[in-house]
């Protein structure tokens, strides 16, 4: 069936219009799959059958080959039976109810709350700008706002008394969040002390500012918070938004619900919310795995 493969790369450019560059990516998909039909005594084109598909899709996800990878490659070998159809090499189209592999959505990296305490421990609060960074990541830990929320989030949106902040997310969609007594104190501290050091008697609605009393940057935020990543020696890629990932978690894992955890968010779906129950099951099951009598892994005693 190997020869096959000079008919379909001229049938693609010359019957389809297809660029020698796609083309030659497409032959570059279906060369392991023409093999592995071969090697599986299916030479003949006509004796492809659904189940033939599902093992070579099956051996790629074997491989470790991405599901968007394979969704490729399955898009070349739906090409390659319409070929042979079409030149009557094959008589029915087996890829006709193969449906693709769903794509795996990505787990989101967290810190653990040993990381997040002793990043949270870096910024040298006697100084004003550290007392702003100690206040903004302590905020943007206890709220789980995004960078942008966190950068342009207004003084006159957070209720001391009520130990709430109130968030415009995404299609400027409203929410309130509640405020840890940590964060509050270290906000408290950095608006009566630091902020108007930092605004030298000037007017500004935004809470965090930078050095001229001006509202931070994403660019600033994303500095500051890699300048402390450093200090404190966490090795992992560490951005914003690995900290509302964090919190995310983290409220999930002291037995918050996920409907809860998608209120905070801002999630409008919750399925949305739900990648991080899959990073909570995790957290469960290497402790049942640690410290369940019938586990794998067992503590060594001491």
């Amino acid at each position: 069936m190997v020869d096959l493969l000079k008919d379909f790369s001229y049938w693609l450019t010359s019957e389809r219009g297809v660029s020698p560059h796609t083309t030659a990516a497409y032959n570059s998909d279906l060369k392991k799959y023409v093999e592995f039909l071969d090697s599986s005594g299916k030479s003949d084109p006509a004796s492809v059958e659904m189940a033939d598909v599902y093992s070579y899709l099956s051996f790629l996800s074997e491989c470790g080959m991405s599901p968007a990878s394979i969704r490729r490659e399955l898009s070349s070998i739906r090409s390659f039976h319409r070929f042979l159809i079409s030149e009557s090499l094959s008589g029915q189209d087996p890829t006709v109810n193969v449906t693709a592999p769903r794509m795996w959505r990505r787990v989101p990296r967290v810190l653990t709350v040993p990381e997040i305490e002793l990043l949270l421990a870096q910024p040298d609060t006697t100084t004003r700008l550290g007392l702003r960074d100690k206040a903004m990541l302590e905020f943007t830990y206890a709220t789980g706002f995004r960078i942008g929320e966190v950068i342009t989030f207004k003084t006159g949106d957070l209720n001391r008394k009520m130990e709430t902040a109130r968030c415009l997310g995404k299609g400027s969609k409203e929410r309130i969040v509640p405020v840890g007594a940590i964060a509050l104190k270290w906000v408290g501290e950095y608006t009566a002390d630091a902020r108007p050091q930092l605004l030298k008697g000037r007017e500004e609605k935004v809470l965090f500012l930078n050095w001229r009393g001006k509202p931070l940057t994403r660019m600033g935020y994303w500095k500051i918070l890699a300048k402390y990543v450093k200090m404190a020696g966490i090795r992992s890629h560490v951005t914003p938004h690995v900290l509302r990932h964090s919190f995310a978690t983290h409220l999930l894992e002291g037995g918050a619900s996920l409907r809860d955890v998608q209120q905070m968010l801002g999630h409008k779906d919750i399925s949305t919310t739900q990648i991080y129950a899959s990073v909570d099951m995790e957290y469960l099951r290497d402790t049942i795995l640690m410290y369940h009598p019938r586990g794998q892994i067992r503590k060594k005693r001491g």
